[in-house]
C-alpha cells in the first residue's frame, strides 16, 4: 500500500484553498495529489511525473477524485510548457516530493532496486536512451569514480569503479550489487552498493539539473501568496532546495515558512520506515 510521506505536514504548509490551482510536480503513485484534490471544490490539481507507468498507477488510485486532477507526463524542465498547454493560470501552490516511488523501487524490471534483480536500467522516463548499463559499461574508470563520489557521496568510489571496469560487462542490478558487496563488504544495515546505485540513478535521470530547472521556474509558475513545499531524501537535493529558498527570501521574492528543516514525526517513521530520511522545506511567494 502506498503511503505518502509527511502528508499532514505537506497539506498544512500548502494551506490548500478549495478553489485553488495546485501542481504536484512528482506525482509518483498519487497519494499527495489525491489528498489535495479531496480538499478542493472548484479547484484543480495538475499531477505531473516523468514516469508514464507511475502516472497510470496514480490515475487509477485517484479515480474517485479524477474530475479535479489532470495527469501529465513531464519532467521538471518542461513543467512550464505543460502548464501553458493546459491553459491554466499561475499556481496557488506547488508540491515536489523528490523521493523515488515505491513502484520504481520494488519492480525489478525498472532496474532501480538492490533487492529485486533486473536490468541495469534506472530510467524514470523509459523513452530516453541513456540507461545505467551504458554508464556502468562504457564510462572510463576516472569518470565512473568521479560520478559515484559526486552524486553518491561514496568515499570508496575509486575502489568500486576499478572493480566495475574489471568485471565488465555487467547487465543486471544483481550482478552490480554482488560485485560491490565483495569489494566493499557490508559493515552495517545499509547495503554497500546503496550510494553507488543512487549515484547512477541521479546520473541517468539528470536529477540535479532537473531540480535546478524546477527551482528556477518557481517565480514564474507560482503567484504571490502561493506556497511551495518540497520533500527531499538526499543531502545533495536538500542543499539545493535550502540554498534556493534562502536566496529567494534574501531577494524579497519569498518568505521562509520553515526556518529549520521539518522532519517526520516518530510515529510516522515507525509506521512508514522509508520516511525516516525525509526533510520538508516550504516558502510563500511574495
Amino acid at each position: 500500500m502506498h503511503v505518502p510521506v509527511m502528508l499532514r505536514e505537506s497539506l498544512e504548509f500548502l494551506d490548500v484553498r478549495p478553489d485553488g490551482v495546485y501542481l504536484d510536480a512528482t506525482t509518483g503513485l498519487g497519494g499527495h495529489a489525491a489528498a489535495i484534490a479531496q480538499r478542493l471544490t472548484t479547484g484543480l490539481v495538475l499531477a505531473c511525473d516523468r514516469d508514464a507507468e507511475s502516472l497510470e498507477l496514480a490515475r487509477r488510485a485517484a479515480s474517485e477524485c479524477a474530475s479535479k486532477i489532470r495527469f501529465r507526463q513531464a519532467s521538471f524542465s518542461r513543467l512550464g510548457e505543460a502548464w501553458v498547454e493546459e491553459g491554466i493560470p499561475q499556481l496557488d501552490g506547488m508540491l515536489a516530493d523528490l523521493g523515488v516511488s515505491k513502484y520504481q523501487l520494488t519492480e525489478g524490471e525498472r532496474g532501480f532496486s538492490l533487492m529485486a534483480n533486473g536490468p541495469l536500467d534506472m530510467r524514470m522516463d523509459r523513452s530516453q536512451s541513456l540507461t545505467a548499463a551504458e554508464i556502468v559499461n562504457f564510462e572510463s574508470e576516472p569518470q565512473l569514480a568521479g560520478l559515484i563520489y559526486k552524486f553518491g557521496e561514496e568515499r570508496r568510489s575509486r575502489k568500486i569503479a576499478r572493480a566495475i571496469v574489471r568485471a565488465r560487462p555487467l547487465q543486471t542490478t544483481g550482478q552490480l550489487a554482488k560485485l560491490i558487496e565483495r569489494v566493499v563488504p557490508r559493515t552495517g544495515k545499509i547495503h554497500p552498493a546503496t550510494q553507488t546505485f543512487m549515484a547512477l540513478r541521479i546520473a541517468v535521470n539528470h536529477e540535479l539539473e532537473e531540480l535546478d530547472a524546477l527551482l528556477g521556474s518557481i517565480p514564474a509558475l507560482v503567484k504571490p501568496g502561493g506556497r511551495v513545499v518540497t520533500l527531499t531524501f538526499m543531502s545533495l537535493e536538500d542543499r539545493k532546495v535550502k540554498q534556493s529558498f534562502q536566496a529567494m527570501a534574501k531577494s524579497g521574492r519569498a518568505r521562509l515558512l520553515t526556518r529549520h528543516v521539518v522532519r517526520p514525526a516518530g510515529d510516522e517513521v515507525r509506521d512508514n520506515p522509508p520516511s525516516r530520511s525525509a526533510k520538508l522545506r516550504a516558502v510563500e511567494i511574495v
